[in-house]
């Protein structure tokens, strides 16, 4: 899996630029805030359509612009693919993947797949539960394209639920309509459940080992998926799930409707992290809660690799400026295989250990 060309219109501070890349490495580098983040950016909205950073497709539009387009060519095994996206402010984007339009993200989740990792992803041990299921999503999604209509499905019944029990007072006559919504929380919420579960059960496996490598041997991490208590176990068939994810939603009606909330479905999973059995958001150093989110990323490359064949496109935005040497070199040593972007504020050290292509990027211009 390789990107090879990438071409930028109106997208953040890109006018009109092409690049090309190494199939192998590719060092990004230049001052802050002259486009190396919007770049990885865009390569990982063209494979999978969201944006690692932007809540609307509007915000990644130059502010000169009323449109953007990005275009990307690569290979797959050794077939030839391209994606182009059309961004506008005024109506909803258009997608192509081979030069045929397609409906939704779910179909450039067959093209290309990445891995992306950012100063902000260290912290994701120590942040909130929504962080954590943000980072299961994003990776589920480009895994499991019925994840992905699963999670789309449960988002609309979560907010349509939400808005009824909100506005209860001033619409009771859209009372009756919550089991109809509750209902579809509880058949798409089955397979994320156990979407969920099953790629944790993987991302242990794997994120344990990294762990007691970089800790030399002295430090177990574990990691445990914590959903409704009616699912006693998660990796239960779907017709089991939802018969208990029914029985709690039911059980926690009344309680909604007293406080006006959502209380039951997986919305409110949690992937819990424990460190030699000690709970790592409470009572992880930061050294320690730093090697836990790398093992997790880079556990999460290898379940790419296992389930897709080819490694996905790593990107590391200026990621080991925040590591000490040690870790440093754990991370760089470990990224060997598929193809690589990263971003620093120098690159001759970079460019010595891992080879490849050096784009310096200065206002949004690849300067030759």
């Amino acid at each position: 899996m390789e990107l090879l060309e990438l071409t930028l219109r109106g997208f953040r501070n890109y006018r009109d630029e092409t690049f090309s890349f190494d199939p192998r490495c590719n060092v990004i580098y230049g001052e802050n805030a002259q486009g190396k983040t919007n770049l990885l950016e865009a390569i990982v909205y063209l494979a999978c359509g969201r944006s690692p950073r932007a809540r609307f497709d509007r915000e990644m539009i130059g502010f000169s612009g009323d449109e953007a387009s990005l275009i990307g060519r690569g290979t797959v095994g050794e077939r030839a693919r391209e994606i182009e996206i059309r961004l506008h402010r005024a109506r909803r984007r258009s997608l192509t993947v081979d030069q045929v339009k397609v409906k939704g993200a779910a179909a450039l989740g067959e093209v290309f797949h990445t891995v992306y990792f950012s100063p902000e992803d260290l912290y994701l041990i120590r942040a909130g539960a929504a962080e954590r299921r943000r980072f299961l999503d994003d990776a589920l999604c480009q895994l499991r394209p019925r994840y992905e209509l699963a999670l789309q499905r449960y988002r609309r019944a979560l907010e349509q639920k939400t808005r009824i029990l909100r506005d209860a007072d001033e619409r009771p006559d859209l009372l009756p309509l919550l089991p109809e919504f509750s209902e579809q929380m509880v058949m798409s919420g089955a397979v994320l459940v156990q979407c969920r579960a099953e790629f944790i059960a993987r991302l242990h496996e794997y994120a344990a080992a990294y762990h007691l490598e970089c800790s030399g041997g002295r430090e177990a991490l574990a990691l445990r998926y914590e959903t409704v208590s009616s699912a006693t176990d998660p990796l239960s068939p779907p017709e089991t799930l939802i018969e208990q994810l029914r029985a709690h939603m039911e059980a926690h009606a009344a309680a909604e409707r007293a406080s006006r909330l959502c209380l039951s479905g997986p919305h409110k999973d949690e992937l819990r992290v424990s460190i030699d059995q000690q709970d790592a958001k409470q009572y992880a150093s930061q050294g320690q809660a730093r090697t836990a989110a790398l093992s997790l990323k880079l556990a999460e490359r290898d379940i790419f690799k296992n389930v897709l064949g080819e490694y996905p496109l790593l990107l590391l935005d200026d990621v080991l400026s925040e590591l000490d040497p040690r870790r440093q070199e754990f991370v760089l040593n470990r990224i060997r295989g598929g193809q690589l972007f990263i971003t620093c504020c120098e690159d001759d050290r970079l460019t010595a250990l891992l080879g490849g292509k050096v784009l310096h990027i200065r206002e949004g211009r690849e300067l030759s």
